[in-house]
């Protein structure tokens, strides 16, 4: 590992466990990191003038997600790919820990229903400089509806080592199976690697450590024909670890009646949470291609300085993208 590399709030060992553990979600988050990465929301106006005036964030059920099937192929891809390499799982971790297969099998397995339809998830997109002025047309497309706006965040809030909400940010890797297999026996190959740096942290790390990956395959893990989103999740499963700051809710979101937990945007410092107020949140705010582009700019220009963003005339942006009827 790169000795350069540090995460505050984050240990050596700890970091060193996230590169072994997660070698995808690692490069990725060292590199968001490393470029000062924004990340972006594209959603409606409506949604938009919620966020701001309500000043939190809503996730929802992984089931009410735009491609309900997005679970079950990281399921399907995580099973069969255990099911070919589980002799060499058992290789690896049983020399370290015997029994140790047996107790991932039943700690997983007794988990998965819960992953399955107690997940909670609030999707990003990272955010490149020269879309600053356009936005991403795909995305407009997607998720912008007539009204579309993107709502872009500074990211080191997302990528920062807390456990203040119980909530984890994670990239989304976008793989066919023979990618997903590639990936599954990187994660293998990093751990034979570093076996005995493993064996001395002990069983519980490993097992915790092993869990959180399989975990992480299954609900950040989609088809490549997505991979224009580039998109990264905040993840949080209530039943597995509970939150004393996210809010249970039910609401009605296009005439559907669902459960969703809220994200109040209220930094806790003593644990590592900062950035997450407005306005210090928003980096800038981009109105999509609608019939209605200044009219809609006044409006969050008057919410954004309501909010106590003393520049917000400058923040506001209409996308140069022409509207097409």
């Amino acid at each position: 590992m790169n000795a350069e590399v540090t995460i505050p709030g984050i240990t050596a060992d700890q970091l060193r466990l996230h590169q072994i553990f997660f070698p995808y979600a690692f490069q990725k988050t060292i590199a968001a990191i490393q470029k000062k990465s924004r990340f972006v929301h594209y959603t409606s106006a409506e949604t938009a003038v919620r966020i701001f005036q309500d000043q939190e964030v809503w996730m929802r059920k992984s089931s009410f997600m735009n491609d309900f099937m997005e679970i079950e192929y990281g399921i399907e891809l995580l099973s069969a790919n255990y099911k070919s390499g589980r002799d060499k799982i058992g290789d690896i971790f049983d020399k370290m820990f015997p029994g140790f297969l047996e107790k991932l099998e039943g700690r997983f397995n007794g988990w998965l229903p819960h992953f399955r339809t107690d997940t909670y998830i609030a999707c990003l997109s990272e955010h490149d400089d020269g879309e600053d002025r356009l936005g991403r047309l795909s995305m407009w497309r997607a998720y912008g509806g007539a009204t579309g706006v993107a709502i872009v965040l500074n990211g080191a809030p997302m990528v920062a080592a807390t456990d203040a909400l119980k909530a984890y940010t994670s990239p989304v890797a976008y793989l066919n199976a023979g990618k997903f297999e590639t990936e599954f026996q990187r994660l293998l190959s990093s751990v034979a690697q570093n076996a005995d740096f493993v064996k001395a942290k002990g069983e519980d790390v490993a097992l915790a450590n092993m869990f959180a990956a399989f975990r992480a395959a299954i609900l950040c893990t989609k088809h490549p024909g997505f991979h224009e989103e580039r998109e990264w999740r905040v993840i949080y499963s209530p039943s597995f670890q509970k939150s004393d700051r996210l809010i249970a809710d039910l609401k009605t979101i296009r005439g559907v009646p669902q459960p969703i937990c809220r994200i109040p945007l209220r930094d806790a410092p003593e644990e590592n949470l900062v950035g997450i107020e407005l306005p210090s949140f928003i980096e800038r705010v981009i109105i999509g291609p609608t019939q209605f582009p200044e009219a809609i700019r006044e409006a969050f220009v008057s919410m954004l300085s309501d909010a106590g963003m003393s520049d917000a005339n400058s923040r506001v942006f209409i996308s140069d993208i022409p509207l097409r009827t």
